[in-house]
């Protein structure tokens, strides 16, 4: 070989390259989501996917806003209803699950229509405007505040802005927990 030959090339991935496919093969299987205890960075991943198949839901199945209204985030019984819905779709319409399992999840999605309905109508929530879910003040309570419709426009916005400020009240939460940690033992101060 002489100092204009190359070395001749081959098939075979160098090191580097063969480090990325150290990963699982298939994505992460699905997993029950307790919005409590999301981090920040997983509270924004889970808003994002969970929106976006609610609003295929509905388009795919035509749904009212008296089962899935617009400011559903809005809203924690919608919020876990719906979750435990999408995580129960994502099962059963898995490449590994029995064959009948689609229609396991169509037969709890009628029930769930019907929960949905009626927290909802509970709610308070409607297609243009929203309103906390009342709550009882049981005996001994302060009394609740007075709950009053607040008019939406804009749907999309109000969702981005609702996760923004989830994720930064999170994150905040964290650094505080975080600001509380003595540096020489790792033990809360």
């Amino acid at each position: 070989m002489n100092e204009n030959d190359t070395a001749p090339e081959t098939d075979e991935p160098d090191l580097d390259e063969a480090d990325e496919f150290d990963g699982p093969l298939i994505p992460e299987p699905p997993h029950p989501i307790n919005w409590n205890l999301l981090t920040s960075e997983e509270a924004e991943a889970e808003w994002l996917e969970l929106n976006r198949w609610v609003d295929w839901l509905r388009a795919t199945y035509g749904l009212p806003a008296s089962v899935v209204p617009p400011f559903w985030h809005r809203h924690p019984e919608l919020l876990w209803e719906l979750s435990a819905l999408h995580l129960h779709w994502l099962s059963a319409y898995d490449p590994e699950q029995n064959g009948s399992a689609p229609l396991g999840w169509h037969r709890d999605f009628a029930d769930a229509r019907q929960r949905l309905h009626d927290w909802v109508a509970a709610s308070g929530t409607r297609l243009d405007r929203d309103r906390p879910t009342r709550q009882t003040t049981w005996p001994g309570e302060d009394p609740a505040c007075p709950v009053e419709d607040t008019i939406i426009a804009y749907r999309d916005q109000d969702f981005v802005q609702f996760v923004l400020d989830d994720v930064a009240a999170r994150r905040q939460a964290e650094d505080d927990f975080y600001a509380g940690l003595d540096p020489n033992t790792g033990e809360v101060a």
